[in-house]
């Protein structure tokens, strides 16, 4: 985005204004894209259900066995083992069948 903008900087602006600008954004894009290389080069890549193991969520509709779930901003339908849980309270996901997941109550801190 930064060098898409250096060179409009440089076609519009007047000389020697647009050769500084653009330079001074050509050189906060190489350092935006290094930071960003850094921060994510270290991070596994986590896709599939299988990733939605272990993580959070929220009832939405009482689990008792089966009910909805909210996690990551998305609604699933869960089956909840150790007696269930009601609206609002927190579960852990423990496994999924098709697009069912296995959730339980979340321990409380």
């Amino acid at each position: 985005m930064l060098v898409l903008l250096a060179i409009i900087l440089f076609l519009v602006l007047a000389s020697p204004a647009n050769s500084i600008a653009a330079a001074i954004l050509l050189v906060a894009g190489i350092v935006e894209v290094g930071y960003w290389w850094r921060t994510v080069k270290h991070r596994r890549l986590q896709a599939g259900a299988e990733a939605l193991i272990g993580a959070r969520a929220k009832v939405v509709s009482d689990c008792h066995p089966e009910g909805r779930v909210s996690l990551e901003g998305a609604l699933w339908n869960a089956r909840c083992a150790g007696g269930g849980a009601n609206a609002g309270d927190s579960v852990v996901v423990s496994g999924r069948d098709g697009l069912l997941l296995m959730v339980e109550p979340a321990p409380r801190p």
